[in-house]
């Protein structure tokens, strides 16, 4: 119960930043999200392209994890997930204030889920990411990205955002590792909790989700109940 008290809190004093402690709108904003949904990149800094570019691969790192785990919960987790793609930990915090433990796997993985659990995925997530992340250094201007920051509500709540989503991911990984049996070693959560790429790394690296078939389980429990 507290955990879920701590996350709903969290969300509550993120939406109430964006709300009414974030910088003003600006005119240009829309132009400048039609600008970057559609490549139009011409005169916008690299950092924010970059940003804004992580901000949907992010999603898709919190998927294979989240499509799994909802697997055993009573919400549904295709909806936070889908609603994450638009608006971020704004979407990612209630499902992880409403969702129960989850440490087991239990049925079968269809296409879809395959291609989330496959350590291929991670490295293609991977390599796109520090693509985006050494365009942006190489080729951005920091003090233009800090004005950004400073004076525009989109630029300024979507740098937290991406705060949020990047420290929040390794609330997953307890019952994520316990699913595939993996031992918690000092060292893999040095490395796992590093903000962006150490999940990056354990979606990289992680075992095989195995499939266990929901009568053998129910079967189990009768023997035991017995």
């Amino acid at each position: 119960m507290l955990r879920k008290i701590i996350f709903w809190l969290i969300w509550i004093g993120f939406v109430t930043y964006a709300v009414i402690f974030a910088p003003p709108d600006r005119p240009d904003t829309l132009d400048l999200i039609k600008n970057l949904l559609f490549g139009q990149w011409q005169g916008i800094n690299p950092l924010i392209i970059a940003l804004f570019n992580i901000m949907g691969i992010l999603p898709m790192i919190y998927s294979c994890i989240l499509f799994i785990d909802g697997r055993g919960q009573k919400i549904p987790a295709w909806l936070f997930t889908a609603a994450s793609s638009a608006v971020g930990a704004f979407a990612v915090i209630p499902y992880l204030a409403l969702r129960d433990k989850n440490p087991q796997f239990i049925g079968r993985k269809n296409a879809f889920l395959k291609l989330l659990d496959s350590r291929i995925t991670g490295v293609f997530l991977t390599i796109s990411t520090l693509i985006l992340v050494f365009f942006g250094l190489t080729q951005g201007n920091w003090h233009d990205f800090v004005q950004e920051w400073q004076t525009s509500r989109f630029i300024n709540v979507m740098s937290l955002d991406f705060c949020m989503l990047c420290l929040l991911f390794p609330t997953l990984l307890p019952d994520d590792m316990t699913r595939r049996n993996m031992k918690f070693s000092l060292l893999f959560w040095s490395i796992a909790i590093i903000p962006l790429f150490g999940a990056l790394f354990y979606l990289s690296v992680r075992k095989t989700l195995q499939e266990v078939d929901g009568n053998v389980i129910s079967g189990r429990e009768v023997s035991n109940t017995v």
